[in-house]
């Protein structure tokens, strides 16, 4: 699974940072490259959020922002934009990709918007299409796709969230009636947190532990109606609005309970599993786990969209606070007549350019993610093994995506200063909505344990059946290494090349493959520790090895972490090879590593106390960030062009142009206040003038005497 960069390098393994002072950013080129694959789509999708009637309308009651959102669903519709993934046979396009990358670009004009149409047709559309069979996509998906049938994902329990398997809520079939009964043995098996479930919904898909001839066959969804035309539920079934939220308030989450809600059989959405009139079960996938895997894996889209939704929401924080830094200005520090833009900043930019590099990151690994999914989706590559890897792939993504945008967002907010505290603004509206998406569709802890848990297995099976002399070969190659690294070798070997020159050790570090390597040893070393900790398992109780696991857990979930930023590394790279104008491929390398030595100097402890890095080269990192950041800074603005949103996205007064006028219009009148004479004498200057008169007069008197 781990993805490796194959094949001739087209691009130097090494920019210096003195040449070519003059390179520039082919914005269109760039912004060509970052709509990707799905260009079109995105394009049409921009211009459709862009439009007043999708905005979010800050200060509307929860009440009228629900309204709102569910109003903006058929408005969608009616634009026909909800039906690219849905099949040909219906009015769709069958195109997967292309529905993701049109789906997220909602996030721009409301997030409530986005997660509330990713309920309708993500989440109770695509779960009838992908786990339901033909009769379930005659009888249900037309009025899902017109939104004559509003309905509901209910999977989500109060007492098992992200633990999907241990639902409690049961579906147990009674063959005298043909039907199964649906109900919530206590409290914490109410479905919670479920979107539409407070008001909209009429209809659900219902997951629940399914039940027949007294054996229970795990998670499969049913397909339930909740309510009545008139908005009533339907009898046994039950719930309560969730109320007012931290953010996303234009959906009506709510919770659900069922007090034995009979549904035909035929509800079963039974692609991967059906019950028979007599019964008896039977399934195309003989292993429980797998199935239920299986059957998940059909909703990672889910995951993919919250990625691609989180990295919009960078970009359009880091225009709106990249446009606003390099008009502000504060204090005159090198001046008495001009202050200092903001950006000029070295902290300043600190804070933001390696966001950028971050955000950019994020974008190209997002591209990636979606061309995989739309492989699996579409059957063009949809063997067991691609589905894992798109599966793993969006459980590393999503968390890193996420857990940035939140950062950028409240970094911003804090880079411009009381500004970015004005809802106006939006970094703090977003921030709110954005909140949840750590823990919408898995919570992102929990998502990385499932990554490590496949660094594992993929570990494991590269000795799975060699002989004991390999194993030997390779035991002795490990210690070698811990050898070479712990007792300093390799730090003497840097030093030594690096002869005490700070250059040289600038020059090393800026090395592609160094970056490759000193990323990669991170994440390898850490799972071969992890796997040969984790070794002693095996033989030991369940309570045992759960405690073993357990000490574990925090290492697993790092090693996921840096594992994800590799690949994200590696996509960023690979991206840098499609660019063809040699000044923006330059200055989106400098960026490209940014984002590397920003990982490693996260990081610095481990690569020290592991023997990976020279003190030499250590203390030259710093020092070569902040170079990197002064070569970057001019080219700011460019970047966050290259991401094409315009103002109808971005929609943030301070990105909007006042700014440059007010300070335009202060320097105005400083020059003609001055120009005119009547400006005061300013107290220092005074006060200065009085010192050089005393020193004259002194002087004076000195040669005076003389």
């Amino acid at each position: 699974m781990t993805q490796t960069i194959s094949g001739p390098q087209q691009i130097p393994a090494t920019v210096d940072i003195r040449d070519d002072e003059q390179a520039t950013v082919d914005t269109a080129e760039l912004g060509q490259l970052l709509l990707g694959r799905w260009a079109h789509v995105r394009r049409v999708a921009r211009e459709l959020v862009g439009r007043p009637e999708l905005h979010k309308i800050e200060g509307l009651t929860h009440h009228d922002h629900r309204r709102r959102c569910l109003d903006q669903l058929h408005y969608l519709v009616e634009q026909k934009a909800v039906h690219r993934a849905f099949p040909t046979a219906f009015g769709g396009d069958g195109d997967h990709g292309g529905n993701v990358a049109g789906f997220e670009e909602l996030v721009v004009a409301d997030p409530s918007l986005q997660i509330k149409a990713g309920v309708q047709w993500g989440l109770f559309g695509s779960a009838v299409m992908h786990l339901g069979t033909e009769k379930h996509h005659e009888a249900w998906l037309p009025g899902i796709m017109n939104m004559e049938i509003p309905g509901c994902f209910a999977m989500t329990e109060t007492g098992h969230g992200s633990d999907v398997a241990s639902i409690a809520t049961t579906a147990t079939f009674d063959p005298a009636t043909d039907e199964f009964v649906i109900h919530t043995p206590f409290r914490a098996a109410w479905k919670d947190y479920i979107g539409n479930g407070a008001i909209d919904g009429r209809a659900a898909v219902v997951f629940a532990q399914l039940i027949t001839n007294g054996v229970n066959h795990g998670v499969h969804g049913l397909y339930v109606e909740l309510r009545n035309e008139d908005g009533t539920f339907k009898p046994g079934v039950g719930g309560e609005d969730d109320g007012i939220k931290g953010g996303l308030n234009g959906i009506d989450n709510g919770r659900l309970h069922f007090t034995d809600v009979r549904v035909p059989r035929t509800n079963l959405l039974n692609r991967y599993g059906d019950v028979a009139p007599d019964g008896s079960y039977s399934s195309p996938i003989a292993s429980p786990g797998r199935r239920f895997f299986t059957m998940l894996g059909t909703l990672v889209q889910g995951r993919v969209s919250l990625d691609g939704a989180a990295v919009a929401a960078s970009k359009l924080a880091l225009t709106a606070a990249i446009t606003y830094s390099t008009q502000r200005r504060q204090f005159n520090a090198s001046s008495d007549l001009r202050e200092e833009v903001l950006m000029d900043y070295q902290r300043h930019q600190r804070r933001l350019l390696p966001r950028l590099a971050a955000t950019y990151a994020a974008a190209f690994a997002h591209e990636e993610l979606l061309e995989k999914l739309d492989d699996v989706f579409s059957g063009d590559h949809d063997t067991d093994e691609d589905r894992q890897d798109l599966e793993t792939l969006a459980a590393a993504f999503k968390p890193l995506s996420t857990w940035l945008a939140l950062d950028t967002l409240q970094e911003c907010r804090e880079a411009t200063g009381g500004q970015g505290f004005l809802i106006e603004n939006r970094f703090a509206s977003l921030r709110a909505d954005l909140d949840v998406y750590v823990t919408f569709e898995g919570d992102n802890n929990v998502l990385l344990q499932l990554v490590a848990k496949r660094l594992l297995t993929d570990y494991a099976k590269e000795f799975k059946g060699v002989d004991f002399g390999v194993l030997a070969r390779y035991a002795v190659s490990q210690a070698a290494g811990r050898t070479l690294h712990r007792s300093g070798l390799r730090r003497v070997a840097q030093t030594v090349a690096d002869s005490g020159s700070g250059k040289k050790s600038a020059i090393a570090l800026r090395d592609e493959d160094t970056q490759h390597e000193l990323l990669t040893d991170r994440v390898q070393s850490r799972v071969a520790e992890l796997a040969a900790e984790l070794r002693g398992a095996k033989g030991k109780s369940q309570e045992e090895s759960a405690a073993l696991f357990n000490e574990h857990q925090n290492e697993l979930i790092e090693v996921a972490h840096a594992h994800a930023e590799l690949l994200q590394w590696e996509a960023f790279t690979r991206g840098l090879q499609q660019i063809k104008d040699p000044g923006t491929r330059e200055i989106l390398t400098r960026l490209r590593d940014l984002f590397g030595l920003c990982l490693i100097e996260k990081d610095l402890a481990w690569f020290l106390m592991n023997g990976r890095l020279s003190s030499q080269r250590a203390r030259t990192l710093d020092g070569y960030i902040n170079r990197l950041l002064a070569k970057i800074r001019p080219h700011a603005l460019d970047l966050v062009e290259a991401f094409g949103y315009g103002p109808e996205h971005v929609r943030s007064a301070i990105a909007g142009g006042a700014e440059q006028q007010r300070q335009e219009e202060a320097v105005e009148y400083a020059r003609r206040h001055r120009a005119s004479g009547d400006a005061p004498i300013d107290e220092k200057t005074l006060l200065a003038r009085s010192a050089t008169e005393r020193k004259a007069r002194k002087a004076g008197r000195a040669r005076a005497k003389r």
